[in-house]
């Protein structure tokens, strides 16, 4: 049965270059049929000498041909161009989107409207579809320009959806460049226009033999080449070109000194001493690991990599003042500062201050409320389980069907409070009920955390990933009038679990995230009207 399709926002096309794809195709173009949202598909054959053409014609989709093979550049911008949608996806004829990418995607397109390009997750796979990577998402906040100087944020091309116009006008790929293209093209973009991302997972990439990566020696000079082209005059410009080929120079080293199947040894020194000409010395800390695992005792080896890559050998991590079964501070961090969950929560509320406006519903008390919107507000109603609550105007569960008016608030702010209630869902559907048309709401929750030992924690019911705020609230909201995030990583939720506070912390480590290790989830969620 083919899924219900919504109208996105956005008209897409989903542009698919193929070469000799015959054996892939039929699941590349498969998994764009299944969204649920339309798309148009165009498959470019670039030259094919097998059924590549047959096959895409018997899936009835629009079919673009190249006499001769021109590399997977100039096909991706034959389909932009012959495009007919303000926004295109390139999906390469061995990998599949998965569900709901392209109406995630065209939700960051439409709360992102100046972005040269959206981008979600992404992982790999075998050639079953078995997964072989969690979900990778590089974030590019707070500033893109410089994310991307320093590395290819976003990994996977299938991840992103272009602005079209925007695409074109910047000349698309660089058809000369035979690696790296889409990374050039990324940092031609992030540098004239707004980037934006999305935690959804996107797409799959299809690892199966004949798609291996190249000479690591040689795909590390793109790089550092591509980087080259754009380097800019500024010194934070500079500085991250700089710790990108650093970072890069020791991912690749290390590449080049693993032992592959199948590669010959005389194949295997060639790319070693081609890396050690470009990068000596990671390739010395690539060779010295090598070495030392072979070697070395374990014990002795442990130490080594330690100090080499910082990571220990099982059992021989080193906890430290974490090495103990009780948390550093059972009280969420107030006592020892701000607690580490304040710092995404806060910085969501801030990035949507001017919602904050008009009448306004905060859950608990009205200090964010007047912290972030203050002025704005002209009128402010405070929701809580309790009458006894001085600062109450309406008392009662938020799961209770009827509680708020209907169609009334222009914006409602509930911070770390709707794990409180036992029926969610409910919850939900009452908060969508009492916005008024075009009203917002601005919603975190916990993901990791523990749970509080005082008045809430018999009502702790639930914690949340990014997938069950998606699922409970899109239904309600649509995908296109959701912008919802993950924050947080291991480091974050560890520090957390223990009670550290912000000011004793790493923020810059705070700021990475990983969706393996949800810590807050955030959702602003507009009312169609």
């Amino acid at each position: 049965m083919a899924p219900a399709r919504r109208r996105a926002a956005v008209s897409i096309s989903v542009v698919i270059p193929a070469y000799n794809a015959a054996p892939w195709l039929v699941d590349a173009i498969a998994s764009v049929a299944a969204q649920d949202v339309p798309a148009e598909v165009i498959v470019v054959d670039d030259g094919s000498t097998d059924d590549t053409v047959a096959v895409a014609e018997r899936a009835g989709v629009r079919v673009l041909r190249h006499p001769a093979a021109r590399g997977p550049s100039a096909a991706r911008n034959s389909g932009a161009r012959a495009a007919t949608g303000d926004a295109v996806l390139f999906l390469d004829a061995d990998d599949r989107l998965l569900p709901g990418a392209l109406a995630a995607a065209a939700a960051c397109r439409t709360a992102h409207p100046a972005a040269a390009f959206v981008y979600g997750a992404h992982r790999r796979v075998d050639a079953a579809w078995r997964p072989l990577t969690p979900a990778v998402l590089v974030r590019c906040e707070p500033d893109a320009r410089l994310a991307f100087l320093r590395t290819n944020c976003v990994g996977m091309i299938a991840s992103a959806l272009f602005d079209r116009a925007k695409l074109l006008e910047a000349g698309g790929f660089d058809e000369a460049l035979r690696q790296c293209e889409d990374y050039d093209l990324f940092l031609r973009l992030a540098l004239r226009w707004p980037v934006a991302c999305h935690v959804r997972l996107m797409a799959e990439y299809r690892i199966h033999g004949t798609n291996a990566s190249g000479d690591p020696a040689r795909v590390l000079a793109a790089a550092w080449a591509v980087q080259a082209r754009h380097e800019p005059a500024d010194p934070a410009g500079r500085a991250a070109v700089a710790r990108g080929r650093r970072e890069w120079a020791v991912a690749y080293a290390l590449a080049a000194w693993r032992d592959i199947a199948g590669l010959s040894p005389a194949r295997i020194a060639g790319q070693r001493w081609r890396m050690a000409r470009l990068a000596p010395a990671a390739s010395l800390i690539a060779a010295a690991t090598w070495a030392a695992r072979r070697i070395l005792p374990q014990a002795a080896f442990a130490r080594v990599k330690r100090r080499l890559t910082g990571t220990p050998q099982p059992g021989r991590a080193n906890l430290g003042d974490l090495d103990r079964p009780t948390p550093i501070s059972p009280n969420f961090g107030y006592d020892r500062g701000t607690p580490i969950d304040r710092f995404y929560i806060e910085r969501f509320l801030d990035r949507h201050r001017a919602d904050i406006t008009g009448r306004v519903l905060e859950v608990g008390d009205a200090a964010y409320s007047q912290q972030f919107g203050g002025a704005a507000i002209t009128r402010q109603d405070v929701l809580h389980a309790h009458a006894e609550n001085p600062e109450a105007t309406i008392v009662g569960d938020l799961g209770q069907p009827g509680l708020l008016p209907a169609d009334a608030f222009d914006c409602m702010v509930l911070t770390q409070t709707l794990m409180l209630v036992w029926d969610m869902p409910a919850a939900a559907a009452e908060l969508y009920r009492a916005l008024k048309p075009g009203g917002v709401l601005l919603l975190t929750v916990p993901g990791t955390s523990s749970v509080d030992r005082g008045e809430w924690g018999a009502n702790w019911f639930w914690s949340l990933t990014g997938s069950s705020v998606t699922r409970m609230f899109e239904g309600l909201f649509g995908a296109e009038n959701m912008t919802l995030r993950v924050e947080g990583n291991v480091y974050a939720a560890t520090c957390f679990l223990h009670g550290l506070a912000q000011e004793e912390v790493r923020t810059d480590w705070l700021e990475q995230a990983d969706t393996a290790y949800p810590m807050v989830v955030t959702l602003r969620a507009v009312k169609a009207g």
